[in-house]
């Protein structure tokens, strides 16, 4: 796939109307790599002007910010912000909640102001301005799918509406968990969780939320965060439920169902 750098534009003398920024995930997880590549067939196909920041990106220090190491944090932010001040950058695109808190509410202190979307909001404003356009009675069309909602993304940002309009679009029929939207269950990654040994107890908490999606009878669960997808995958194959229950991103979703 051919993509884009900030480097390789600002040397044509041209600036991205979006960064996308990856994430880590994004860039290093085989898993996270596919719903990078969804999401860049999505804007390939509506013809958005955009670039990555390629090798010159950083992790945004979510991690090492939430396991407690402030100073690292506070490094890798300066060299990020120095960076994307340097080419000019006044609009993020991330399909990662984490990034998106951090760059969104966390970079603006240390002198990194940018209006940061999350790619479900992003693609969501595509489908209402008719940017997007959907296959007539696509895969998904009867479906149940049922969301999950991250917690940066939800609790931390109070997005639940992008999502769901955007599965809407799909036609599937939307299925919810018992606890969702402000009362949904972590997929137990967030807070560096997902770096560090379990600690002590009787259930994972990625079980007990699989239990709940795999509850529904839905036969999708969508997601919109690398982290909740690994954690999903993890229970849905626990409960040996791989056959019959997918776990995938709503760019892939969006993406499986584009119009030719």
């Amino acid at each position: 796939m051919k993509v884009p750098t900030a480097s390789e534009l600002m040397a044509e003398g041209k600036s991205p109307e979006i960064l996308f920024w990856v994430g880590c995930a994004g860039s290093f997880d085989q898993r996270a790599q596919k719903i990078t590549k969804a999401f860049v067939t999505i804007l390939n196909k509506v013809g958005i002007s955009y670039a990555i920041l390629g090798k010159e990106e950083m992790c945004t220090g979510d991690p090492v910010r939430r396991a407690g190491n402030e100073f690292m944090f506070q490094m890798m932010a300066y060299q990020n912000i120095q960076l994307l001040n340097n080419y000019g950058i006044k609009k993020i695109v991330t399909t990662c909640p984490h990034c998106f808190n951090t760059l969104k509410n966390e970079y603006p202190e240390l002198g990194g102001n940018y209006e940061v979307i999350h790619h479900t909001t992003f693609l969501q404003q595509l489908i209402d301005d008719g940017k997007i356009k959907m296959k007539e009675g696509g895969s998904f069309k009867g479906r149940k799918i049922t969301y999950h909602d991250s917690c940066y993304l939800g609790r931390a940002n109070e997005i639940y509406k992008a999502p769901r309009k955007v599965l809407e679009a799909l036609d599937g029929e939307l299925v919810e968990m018992k606890r969702c939207r402000s009362n949904g269950l972590c997929c137990g990654a967030g807070g560096a969780q997902m770096f560090k040994e379990e600690e002590k107890g009787t259930n994972r908490i990625n079980i007990d939320r699989a239990d709940e999606a795999i509850a529904t009878g839905a036969s999708i669960i969508a997601s919109a965060c690398p982290f909740c997808n690994t954690m999903m995958t993890d229970g849905v194959k626990l409960a040996e439920k791989e056959e019959t229950l997918k776990v995938l991103d709503v760019a892939e979703l969006v993406a499986a169902s584009l119009a030719d």
